[in-house]
């Protein structure tokens, strides 16, 4: 057990150190002791009814570390029930429908909120994402293209003036993919 710890220690040494002095003989000895926690509880809250958890005194230990972690988190299955608001069909934000998402996750990644965004069972949360990922990518496109940010200037705010043109929709995206192949 020394010795392990030992090799423990020169490839990864771990954080939280426990020692104590045994006075045997006359002579002071350092002992070590490692770090062993156990977490027990009930974290299966609203889980699947047809996969029950077997009793508490039936379960194990497992051992977890950074190298096992999305392993142990795939098999537990974990998942959360989320209230969301999803689109009827055919219909625009008039049409949200109430409606209960169930995420589940596999690897720690799927917790990071683009994820989850992006997850089309978030319901009007993913629509919501996408449609900014478009406004972001039409800013981009206005970077530097003083052409198309006039039109749709125009075209938002229309001018008092009738003389001034004001570009059609068609025009606008002509303009929009002629820049993003000059990007290209």
């Amino acid at each position: 057990m020394a010795d392990s710890q030992h090799q423990l220690s020169r490839i990864r040494p771990p954080r939280v150190q426990i020692t104590y002095d045994v006075e045997t003989g006359g002579a002071i000895e350092v002992i070590e002791l490692p770090l062993v926690v156990g977490i027990m509880g009930d974290y299966s809250r609203k889980r699947d009814p047809d996969n029950p958890l077997p009793p508490l005194k039936e379960r194990q230990f497992v051992e977890i570390d950074r190298d096992n972690f999305n392993d142990i988190l795939k098999s537990m299955v974990p998942r959360a029930l989320v209230n969301t608001k999803k689109l009827k069909e055919g219909e625009g934000e008039s049409g949200l429908d109430d409606s209960t998402a169930i995420l589940t996750f596999e690897q720690l990644d799927d917790f990071h909120p683009n994820r989850l965004l992006k997850n089309p069972d978030t319901g009007y949360l993913n629509v919501l994402s996408l449609e900014r990922t478009d406004l972001v990518d039409l800013q981009a496109k206005l970077d530097g293209n003083d052409e198309l940010k006039t039109a749709l200037e125009q075209t938002v705010y229309p001018p008092t003036d009738t003389s001034v043109v004001v570009p059609s929709n068609d025009d606008i995206v002509a303009m929009m993919t002629h820049n993003s192949d000059d990007q290209a």
